[in-house]
């Protein structure tokens, strides 16, 4: 899986170069959302007190040209817009071209694990379970999940590194007992309930990578006596087989529903706590007058973007629940691969050249 694509001369350019310029592009932009949180606070500000500003104030806000100077890196000048629309026109181009390039980095690391398995694959005289699955929807599905969690992971981090300064100096505003003396009180408290999350999670959630595996095998096994009987409806696919088969998923299933359900509620009761932190926090501070509305925002903003990025594990734990199940079959299927290889083509295949890259 890994080799496949970061081992080989053939793909070295979009794994590491096409991947270096995914990386760069998704630094930026968490730059602009950096920039975003900025603007929150003198905007709301003048909302909340109209008092010596101008309607013509608001629309700039939103839709003007200005610029002011921002520094990169905290020493190198950059202009930076002023405006919402001048901040997040750029930032949806750099998405847009950012999600573009992952989706083609996904299908090339795809594409890479189909070329490596196909030759091993027709090396093999025993019959390997699933290998149809394996290569085609397993391969399929790992690269998209990489895909997505990968980058995921990635904007976590700079996310972290642009955003836990910010709410750290924003920490200083929470108005509460013994937590007001604590410096970064803010960062802590998002790490203390990502960390206390994480764990309840993966108690709660133990037994559902066995569940998701022993659901592939199953699903695999249905499958392949339907297809068995397109061609031979006599000897495949009778009723009482395919019933019994089905019957499999059936109880693999219910049981996989009744475990994400406990899971489920959790995970929802979890969202709520990390909702309403920012609230409470800043609450009494905005009540005493001592913060205001575009400080919250900018806390709320903050506050959620680094949580978010501390809970990247937790928000995808049935995603990486997947992954490791995906990864479990494939890693079988290679030691397979391996253990049964003929060290010759036992199709009398006619060489190809490989797909382009």
């Amino acid at each position: 899986m890994i080799a496949a694509f970061f081992k080989s001369r053939r793909w070295a350019m979009w794994a590491y170069g096409v991947g270096a310029l995914i990386l760069a592009l998704t630094y930026w932009q968490v730059q602009f959302t950096v920039m975003i949180n900025g603007w929150y606070g003198p905007f709301y500000d003048m909302i909340q007190n109209p008092t010596g500003h101008d309607v013509s104030e608001f629309w700039d806000g939103i839709f003007g040209l200005g610029f002011t100077t921002g520094s990169l890196f905290g020493f190198i000048p950059i202009p930076v817009p002023t405006s919402f629309f001048g901040i997040a026109i750029p930032y949806v181009l750099i998405a847009t071209a950012t999600n573009f390039l992952v989706r083609h980095y996904g299908f090339r690391w795809r594409q890479a694990i189909t070329e490596d398995y196909i030759p091993r694959w027709r090396h093999v005289e025993h019959e390997i379970e699933g290998a149809s699955q394996r290569i085609q929807e397993d391969a399929n599905r790992f690269a998209r999940i990489i895909e997505g969690l990968g980058i995921a992971i990635f904007r976590a981090i700079m996310t972290l590194i642009a955003f836990v300064p910010i709410l750290w100096g924003l920490s200083s505003l929470v108005d509460l007992p013994v937590i007001r003396d604590v410096p970064g009180s803010l960062v802590w408290l998002a790490l203390l309930i990502t960390v206390g999350g994480m764990v309840i999670s993966w108690f709660v959630g133990w037994f559902l990578p066995g569940l998701e595996y022993n659901n592939q095998k199953v699903e695999a096994a249905f499958r392949k006596e339907l297809v068995l009987g397109e061609d031979d409806k006599i000897n495949h696919a009778q009723p009482d087989t395919l019933f019994s088969l089905f019957s499999g998923i059936r109880t693999n299933y219910f049981r996989l529903y009744l475990h994400y359900g406990y899971f489920d509620v959790w995970a929802n009761l979890y969202g709520q706590i990390t909702m309403l932190t920012p609230l409470i926090m800043m609450g009494p501070g905005m009540m005493a007058g001592v913060v205001t509305f575009g400080t919250f925002q900018q806390v709320s903003n903050a506050y959620g973007r680094v949580d978010a990025s501390f809970s990247i594990i937790l928000d995808n734990w049935t995603t990486l629940t997947e992954l490791r199940s995906i990864w479990k079959r494939l890693h079988e299927f290679e030691s397979n691969l391996d253990r049964y290889d003929t060290g010759r083509d036992v199709g009398d295949a006619v060489e190809s050249s490989p797909l382009p890259t």
